[in-house]
């Protein structure tokens, strides 16, 4: 977790206390509610007004009726004084409803935007960037920014400006007492600064360990079964334990920090108050002072050390929001979206055209519509490795295609350019006639459908997972889908329709009723050109006859394209391609490739005694 990923910064990373840049770019998100800010800006001096004026309130109380022994009058001041004290709490209120209302608005407006942003990225994106990093962003981090609202940026302006009050207030009343209270000053700023660098020091620390805790954390509850199953849970738990107790003592410093601050400061206070209480006792003896002054003045003292002494608190928070501020905006500057529109090229001509490929049908093929063309297509997964190599590969509609390999040769990395979850570095994909990056990523993907050997399936039920394929689908589509490929028989026997609840990633079906509701899905969009990446290779061989049916309803009538290692799924086949670390090694039909007793023919007889085998456990 030290390092960088993806340009996102590393969790150790501490900025500022106060990052002008930042906040800056937090604003956008501020600026839509500006009234809930404004607002908590024009009860600052209102409730400051109020709490200032208190002390001077018990002032003439004190020396123009107490100290004479006039009653007349003094019901009043008391009166005002009560009204001070509840106009500023109510003044409070606003402010702090305020501020919090303005905090979640704006945080709503983050969360989305950087949601949003996530969500448009491409797979290579996610390829770097490890999920639980993204969620620490959108979750943790996002509420960090939000206490700032809270008790961070807007209520050190309000101490700021209380501050400037009790000082103009504790001059105007005596300029000698403010000297001497001032002679506090370079130790509490040194008290200050020393806390300051400690904590931030300590701050740093305590962000690293707790990335080292959720990362570990993170890992071993999505390996729980590997960690059973080989008996690893106490050796877990004493790592755990390790890493946890380094969280833990890394707040030891923060700890002493503000422990300290806090004494100091109110001692430097208690210190402050003894020496103009020294001062002002023989003073009050030969009329210079009053004893109202003196208690208005400590009474301003006191409040003086209060925002001071609270001060480790908020920086803390400004410190912990300027981090999240800091990666949260690294997130949002990152340049990848999902299926760029492609700015046209000089002239207007785009790609120059090339000469014919090899069709997969024959001199026939060339005067064949085409669904699909991968054109001397050149793609590595990073930078140096390439995994397809000049591929050109025609695919006419109606026709299936099977694309079979070795492990790595590159067949599904086929599958995702076609739907640009990455793009071409060399080359081009066409569909319908044009080229991919052309065509509307939406209308794409709406026209070409996935179904994968691992089935997602998300919280809700079946109808819900079925609709991924289109929203749009009203009940009787999604009954019908489901009917056509056989899962309505699954649904019966678990005596539920299609109402029935998916629980997490679908752990509540077995992968063959997965697969059924992946077909649904699929076939409720319609598509054109179906692909199948291997979606039967985790489907055991009594699953596979279960889903025979759905397979079958799916794939008649468009254009398919088929990643396979089971023979029964190639065998559906028009045409067969072979890749051979990223190239096309084989193509042709099954009938030809097969006399030809070339590397089509090992694959077959591989992938023949493979489920052979599985066949001899289904049956023991």
């Amino acid at each position: 977790m030290s390092g960088a990923a993806g340009g996102l910064p590393a969790e150790q990373i501490l900025g500022k206390a106060y990052d002008a840049r930042l906040m800056a770019r937090l604003w956008q998100f501020v600026r839509p509610h500006w009234p809930m800010f404004l607002l908590a800006l024009l009860l600052i001096p209102v409730s400051v007004g109020f709490e200032i004026a208190q002390p001077y309130i018990l002032k003439q109380a004190i020396d123009g009726h107490i100290a004479v022994k006039r009653i007349d009058g003094l019901g009043a001041l008391a009166a005002v004084y009560v009204g001070c004290v509840l106009l500023q709490q109510l003044a409070s209120y606003g402010q702090l409803y305020a501020l919090q209302l303005l905090g979640q608005r704006s945080m709503h407006s983050l969360r989305l935007a950087t949601y949003r942003h996530v969500i448009t990225r491409r797979a290579a994106f996610y390829d770097r960037v490890p999920v639980g990093r993204l969620l620490t962003r959108m979750t943790n981090d996002v509420e960090n920014i939000n206490e700032m609202f809270a008790s961070g940026v807007v209520t050190l302006i309000a101490d700021f400006i209380k501050l400037l009050a009790i000082v103009g207030m504790m001059l105007y009343l005596n300029v000698v007492l403010t000297l001497i209270t001032f002679l506090t000053l370079p130790l509490l700023l040194l008290v200050v600064d020393w806390a300051r660098r400690i904590m931030r020091t300590s701050f740093r620390e305590i962000r690293v360990k707790l990335a080292a805790m959720n990362a570990y954390i993170q890992e071993h509850l999505s390996g729980m079964k590997v960690v059973q199953l080989f008996g690893r849970e106490a050796r877990a738990l004493r790592d755990y334990d390790r890493i946890n107790v380094a969280h833990r003592d890394a707040y030891l410093g923060a700890i002493r920090a503000d422990s300290g601050m806090y004494a100091l400061v109110e001692a430097i206070g208690v210190g402050a108050t003894a020496s103009i209480a020294w001062y002002a006792g023989g003073k009050i003896g030969e009329g210079v002072l009053t004893v109202g002054l003196v208690v208005a003045f400590v009474e301003y003292v006191n409040k003086f050390f209060i925002p001071v002494r609270d001060f480790s608190a908020k920086y803390t928070v400004m410190q912990s929001a300027m981090a999240s501020a800091e990666r949260i905006v690294a997130l949002l500057d990152t340049q990848e979206p999902d299926a760029p529109e492609r700015k046209p090229e000089a002239g207007g001509e785009g790609r120059p055209s090339v000469a014919p490929v090899l069709g997969i049908a024959g001199d026939g093929a060339h005067g064949a519509e085409l669904a699909v063309e991968f054109d001397r297509v050149v793609f590595g997964y990073r930078e140096g490795e390439e995994v397809l190599r000049g591929v050109s590969l025609r695919v006419p509609r109606g026709q299936a295609v099977a694309v079979v390999g070795a492990t790595g040769s590159g067949k599904s990395t086929l599958i995702r350019l076609l739907t640009r979850l990455y793009e071409v570095q060399d080359g081009r994909v066409m569909a319908f006639g044009r080229d991919v990056r052309d065509i509307p990523v939406a209308e794409l993907r709406q026209r070409v459908a996935v179904v994968t050997q691992d089935v997602f399936m998300f919280t809700g039920t079946v109808a819900e997972n079925v609709r991924l394929g289109r929203l749009d689908a009203s009940d009787e589509e999604v009954r019908a889908a489901l009917a056509r490929v056989g899962a309505d028989r699954m649904l019966a026997r678990r005596g539920a329709g299609m109402d029935a609840d998916v629980s997490e990633r679908g752990g509540n079906f077995s992968a063959g009723e997965r697969q059924l509701v992946a077909f649904a899905r699929a076939l409720v969009r319609d598509p054109e050109v179906l692909i199948l990446d291997e979606a039967t290779a985790h489907v055991d061989p009594e699953s596979e006859r279960l889903i025979e049916k759905g397979l079958e309803a799916l794939t008649t009538g468009r254009t398919n394209l088929i990643i396979a290692h089971r023979l029964s799924t190639i065998r559906r086949a028009d045409h067969i391609v072979v890749l051979q670390r990223g190239r096309i090694a084989e193509q042709g039909s099954r009938s030809e490739l097969l006399a030809r007793a070339g590397l089509y023919a090992r694959l077959e007889r591989t992938f023949q005694r493979a489920e052979e085998s599985e066949g001899s456990i289904a049956e023991a």
